[in-house]
């Protein structure tokens, strides 16, 4: 998958594409019924098919330094299309300018005169441009004006539910992860690069990997059965482990931290980045008298979550 931020013109390999159009966080199942259709669109029609997405997320602009919750970051969310099957994305910077781009302006600005759109596709209820006036209504009417296909995509049930963003935030937050992997259509996960911590972990016997979690969507605090990957692409190695979330109150802790600990694993981690796969909740947090009352609690979580894990 190619990425473009600029849109356009493009390179003759990527002309007159097929595009789904919209923010795509999590690249869940309603998601890529979108895409799924777009691709298969642009293969019968013989055009390269690609996604037109924002960065940072509109909400992130409109909304300021509210909380956390971005369900995938930038590159979690390259990662996630270039499974789809597409062959670029345009991703445009969301700012001053382009909030205030009217709807009917982002079509001939954007897709008309910048990509050569030959098809747009939506998910039900996408609304873009200022004030967010842009609908599939407007959509409709000047795809047929301006000579490209639109389509509104039916929204994607999971069983009698649609799926949304905004509900596997919810389950992600109350530490449902399982059901966020439902609607996402894989293990919801956080990545980042395994920095310094205080050893507590090792003094324990339990050496941990310790990721910060800075401005990204805070799972519940707790246990979880997680798989975490290390390196790139196909040759990224996998292992089974557990993780901890929360500020550590037996130890008066008051900073939300991200611990995780591999399963027969020896090596050093630091600097790297970490892949890590949220299965299950295996408890929530607690806090215990010593630090020995704590080693055997967490003796047990890591027996339940290789249990877990290995069903």
């Amino acid at each position: 998958m190619r990425i473009f931020r600029h849109p356009g013109p493009l390179p003759s390999r990527f002309a007159r594409p097929v595009v789904a159009l919209g923010n795509f966080d999590g690249v869940h199942l309603g998601h890529n019924s979108v895409i799924a259709r777009a691709v298969d669109l642009a293969r019968d029609v013989g055009q390269p098919a690609g996604v037109l997405t924002f960065e940072p997320h509109p909400r992130s602009f409109f909304q300021g330094s509210g909380a956390p919750f971005r369900l995938t970051t930038f590159r979690q969310k390259c990662r996630a299309l270039a499974d789809s099957g597409v062959d670029l994305m345009v991703n445009l910077a969301f700012g001053p300018e382009m909030a205030a781009l009217k709807a009917q302006d982002f079509v001939i600005d954007i897709l008309v005169d910048g990509l050569d759109i030959h098809h747009v596709l939506t998910g039900p209820g996408f609304v873009f441009g200022k004030n967010r006036h842009g609908n599939a209504h407007i959509l409709s009417r000047m795809a047929e004006r301006e000579g490209f296909g639109y389509t509104e995509v039916p929204a994607f049930a999971l069983g009698s539910k649609g799926v949304s963003s905004t509900d596997i935030r919810v389950f992600v937050r109350r530490g449902q992860v399982e059901q966020a992997a439902e609607r996402l259509g894989r293990l919801w996960e956080f990545e980042e690069r395994v920095r310094t911590g205080d050893r507590r972990g090792r003094d324990m016997g339990f050496p941990t990997a310790n990721l910060p979690l800075d401005g990204v969507l805070h799972p519940a605090p707790g246990i979880y059965a997680v798989r975490a990957g290390l390196g790139h692409g196909a040759s990224a190695t996998w292992h089974d482990g557990a993780a901890y979330i929360g500020t550590r109150p037996t130890f008066q802790g008051t900073t939300m931290v991200l611990e995780v600990h591999l399963f027969d694993f020896s090596g050093d981690l630091y600097g790297q980045r970490m892949r890590v796969a949220f299965a299950a909740r295996v408890r929530k947090d607690m806090t215990f008298d010593s630090a020995e009352d704590l080693a055997r609690k967490i003796a047990e979580d890591c027996d339940r979550a290789r249990a877990i894990l290995a069903t």
